[in-house]
C-alpha cells in the first residue's frame, strides 16, 4: 500500500488518476445503460451491433490519433477528446426529452466512444513515466488498472440502480459530466505534457508516421508476442460484451440489476487483481508470469457453462482476477522496452491492434447466442483466451528480464585478460 501512496503523492499524477477514475466510473454506468436500451429495444442482435460500434472504430481511431501523440501536446489531445465526447454523449438525454432519440443514435454514441477511446488509452501510459520516477512505475501502472477496476465495479452497479430509478438516458447525461470533470483535472496539472524530446532530430515523415514503430516491433519478439496474445484475449472480451447481457436476460431470467451485478462483480475481481499486482514487484521470468496469468484467466471462463448465477459470477471473477495482473505485468515490461521518443505511437499502435479484435468477438457471439448456441460460444472463448497464455508460458519459460526491469543488477563485463 505504501507504494501506491508514494505514486499518488505526486500532484500531477494524482490529478490525472482521479480524473480518470471519475471518467471511467461514468463510462461503466453508460455501457450498462447502452446495452440495456439495446437489448430491450432490439434483443441480442442489437447488443451485438452495439458492441461492434463500441469497439470497431478503435482501429480507425488508432490509425488517425496514434501519430499525433508524439507530435503534439498530449495535454491538448486529452482535453479536446474529453469535451468532444461530453457533447456527443450529453445529447442523449436531450434527444430523449424531445422524443427524438432512436436506436441508431445510440450506435453513433457507441461509435464515437470507440473512435476516441484510444486517446486516453495511448496518452495516459505514455506520459506516466514522465510523471513518476522509475521506482514507482509498477505502482503507477497498477493504479491505472485499479482505476479501471474500481470504476468498472461501481459504474455498472450504479448504472443498474440509476436505470431503475431515473431511466437510462439520465445515466448518459451523468457520463457527459464525468468527461467535463476529467478535462478540468488535466487542465489543473502543472505539467504541460508536450511532445517528447528528441523529436526535432527526426524527419517529419518519420516523426509523424508509423515506420519507426514498425521497425522497432519487427526486431522485438517480446512486444509482438504480447500484442498477439492480448489481441486474442480481447476477442474473448468482445464476446463477453454480448454474452453477459444475454445471460442476464435469458438463462438467468434477470433484469437491469442482474446485468449490473454481473458486470460489477467481474470488475470488482479485476480491482482485486490490480491491488494485488501493484504490490508484487516485477519478476525475473516476467513473460512466463504473463503467460500463466492469461492461461488462468481464459480457463476460468469454463465455469460459465454451469447453471445458475453463482457459477456465472465465479467465471467472471476468475477471468477478471487473473487478467488485470496479466495486463499490469505486461505494461511494466512494455514501458521499459519502448524508447520515449516513440512511446505514444507504440502504445497506441499496440493497444489499437489489441482492441481491434474485440468487435470480431462481438460479431461472432451475437449470431451464436441468437441461435441459442451458448455452450459452443463459451468453449470457443476459453480456447481463444487460454491457448496463447499456454504458448507464452512455455516459449519464454527460461528467459530472464531481471536486468531490464531492475530486478537483478546488471552483469559486469569480464575484465580483459593480460596478454
Amino acid at each position: 500500500m505504501r507504494d501506491y501512496i508514494n505514486a499518488l503523492r505526486i500532484r500531477d499524477y494524482r490529478l490525472l488518476w482521479i480524473g480518470s477514475v471519475v471518467n471511467l466510473l461514468g463510462d461503466g454506468a453508460s455501457w450498462t445503460a447502452l446495452t440495456w436500451m439495446a437489448i430491450t429495444q432490439g434483443g441480442a442482435k442489437a447488443v451485438g451491433v452495439m458492441a461492434v460500434c463500441y469497439t470497431l472504430p478503435v482501429i480507425l481511431g488508432g490509425a488517425l490519433v496514434g501519430p499525433l501523440l508524439d507530435r503534439f501536446s498530449r495535454r491538448t489531445l486529452l482535453v479536446a477528446d474529453a469535451f468532444a465526447r461530453a457533447a456527443i454523449i450529453g445529447a442523449v438525454p436531450l434527444l430523449d426529452a424531445t422524443g427524438a432519440l432512436h436506436l441508431w443514435y445510440l450506435y453513433v454514441v457507441a461509435g464515437a466512444y470507440g473512435l476516441l477511446k484510444i486517446v486516453p488509452l495511448g496518452v495516459v501510459p505514455a506520459v506516466t513515466p514522465e510523471l513518476v520516477p522509475k521506482k514507482d512505475l509498477h505502482s503507477a501502472v497498477a493504479l491505472e488498472g485499479i482505476a479501471y477496476g474500481a470504476a468498472g465495479m461501481a459504474g455498472p452497479a450504479l448504472g443498474g440502480l440509476l436505470i431503475a430509478a431515473f431511466g437510462a438516458p439520465v445515466v448518459l447525461g451523468l457520463d457527459a459530466l464525468s468527461y467535463v470533470f476529467f478535462a478540468f483535472s488535466v487542465l489543473a496539472m502543472r505539467a504541460r505534457l508536450p511532445r517528447p524530446e528528441g523529436e526535432t532530430s527526426v524527419s517529419l515523415r518519420q516523426s509523424f508516421g508509423w515506420a519507426p514503430v514498425i521497425r522497432m516491433l519487427r526486431n522485438d519478439t517480446v512486444l509482438v508476442t504480447i500484442t498477439a496474445a492480448f489481441a486474442l484475449f480481447n476477442m474473448t472480451v468482445g464476446m463477453l460484451r454480448v454474452t453477459i447481457p444475454w445471460m442476464a436476460i435469458t438463462p438467468l431470467a434477470g433484469d437491469a440489476r442482474t446485468l449490473g451485478l454481473l458486470l460489477a462483480v467481474g470488475e470488482g475481481a479485476g480491482l482485486a487483481g490490480s491491488l494485488i499486482s501493484g504490490m508484487i514487484k516485477p519478476a525475473d521470468r516476467q513473460m512466463r508470469r504473463i503467460g500463466l496469468l492469461q492461461l488462468a484467466a481464459g480457463g476460468g471462463l469454463i465455469f460459465l457453462l454451469l447453471p445458475g448465477l453463482p457459477a456465472a459470477l465465479l467465471g467472471l471473477i476468475l477471468v477478471n482476477l487473473f487478467s488485470t495482473p496479466m495486463t499490469v505485468s505486461a505494461q511494466v515490461l512494455r514501458l521499459n522496452r519502448i524508447p520515449a521518443e516513440v512511446r505514444g505511437r507504440t502504445m497506441t499502435f499496440m493497444r489499437t491492434l489489441m482492441n481491434a479484435t474485440s468487435p470480431g468477438g462481438a460479431a461472432i457471439a451475437g449470431p451464436l447466442l441468437a441461435a441459442s448456441l451458448f455452450a459452443p460460444t463459451v468453449i470457443l472463448m476459453v480456447a481463444i483466451a487460454a491457448l496463447p497464455g499456454l504458448y507464452m508460458a512455455v516459449r519464454f519459460r527460461s528467459t530472464s528480464y531481471g536486468e531490464e526491469l531492475g530486478v537483478t543488477p546488471k552483469r559486469k563485463e569480464p575484465a580483459a585478460q593480460p596478454s
